[in-house]
């Protein structure tokens, strides 16, 4: 199946912008000084916008192992979120089998039937209780997806806008009985990230909750059209306001940081310290074992090291003794 849009000139300003961009960042060079902030805003924004109640400092007290009071099933709800975003972005975004696992970790303990696609027909409801889409019928779905993803697997058209087009046909088909917002958009973020790796770590999400019924507005005047063009271009606006939030951003944590006073370490406190940020910036924590591997030190060592980082303020730690998680501290 072969979505239907048009390529029009205010779409291709927005491509040109965002490329522009994008160029200014370099991944490799160095990771995003927000990426765990920036994860954990994509998990609040897109469950948010699924009526979660969390806020972000609840939703980051849960990723980090504090016990907060709140609804069980939005609490699940995060947990099931952060398992999915830390898993799916090594999985193949034309891949179905891979588009159901990632379905069952955002959803298992929460639906009938996680990972599964749906067997009764549904409708998607306004808030004075409208039916405003209906989508495919169940016999028709498994067909209408494996055909979407080999269609933008073997296109040639630009991932940014690609993107964009799966994430609309995905709602349309409406695959699942619940979970098909959260899906959509987790899947545009996958097939943007294997283009770009900045997109694993960009907060799209939470641009879409603050536009929230500009959103639903899109959805429903290209379905109401059958034509993806006003979709693609709001998802393109979202995107290029996204970077443009993530460059002030970091522009302002860079700033912030010429003025903090880092404390005195002597050479080889440093040189552990330094291997333990680098592996941090990337996977947000690490605990005695990994920490072990990491530097090739014993456990006592180790524990001395974590523990003296922490007193100083450069890192954090949450949880057991056994069970000990470190993060990057505010300093």
């Amino acid at each position: 199946m072969e979505p239907n849009f048009q390529i029009t000139e205010k779409k291709l300003k927005l491509v040109h912008n965002i490329a522009e961009l994008l160029t200014k960042y370099s991944i490799e060079r160095r990771p995003l000084l927000l990426r765990k902030e920036n994860r954990i805003r994509s998990i609040q924004s897109s469950l948010a916008i699924e009526n979660n109640s969390l806020t972000l400092e609840q939703v980051t007290d849960i990723i980090e192992g504090r016990k907060v009071l709140g609804p069980p099933k939005d609490i699940h709800e995060v947990q099931n979120a952060y398992e999915a975003y830390e898993r799916v972005f090594s999985m193949d975004p034309y891949r179905v089998e891979d588009f159901l696992e990632a379905h069952r970790l955002l959803t298992h303990g929460l639906v009938k039937h996680p990972g599964q696609f749906r067997l009764r027909d549904v409708g998607v409801y306004d808030a004075s209780g409208r039916v405003v889409h209906i989508g495919a019928r169940p016999q028709f779905v498994p067909s209408l997806v494996e055909e979407l993803f080999s269609w933008a697997k073997n296109s040639d058209l630009l991932d940014l806008v690609k993107s964009c087009l799966v994430h609309f046909e995905l709602e349309m088909i409406h695959p699942f009985e619940d979970g098909n917002g959260r899906m959509g958009r987790l899947w545009q973020s996958l097939i943007l990230s294997r283009w770009n790796p900045l997109f694993e770590w960009l907060p799209i999400e939470s641009v879409i909750h603050t536009y929230q019924q500009g959103y639903y507005d899109a959805l429903a005047i290209s379905n109401k059209e059958n034509d993806a063009t006003v979709f693609v271009e709001f998802m393109l606006e979202v995107i290029l306001e996204t970077l443009e939030e993530v460059k002030v951003s970091e522009r302002i944590e860079e700033e912030k940081a010429e003025y903090v006073v880092l404390p005195v370490l002597k050479p080889k406190e440093r040189e552990v310290f330094e291997q333990v940020k680098a592996y941090l910036e990337q996977y947000g924590n690490i605990g005695n074992q990994q920490a072990q591997e990491l530097t090739g030190l014993s456990a006592a060592t180790v524990r001395r090291y974590l523990s003296l980082f922490v007193k100083v303020g450069l890192l954090t730690a949450s949880g057991s003794t056994k069970g000990k998680l470190y993060s990057l501290g505010s300093i």
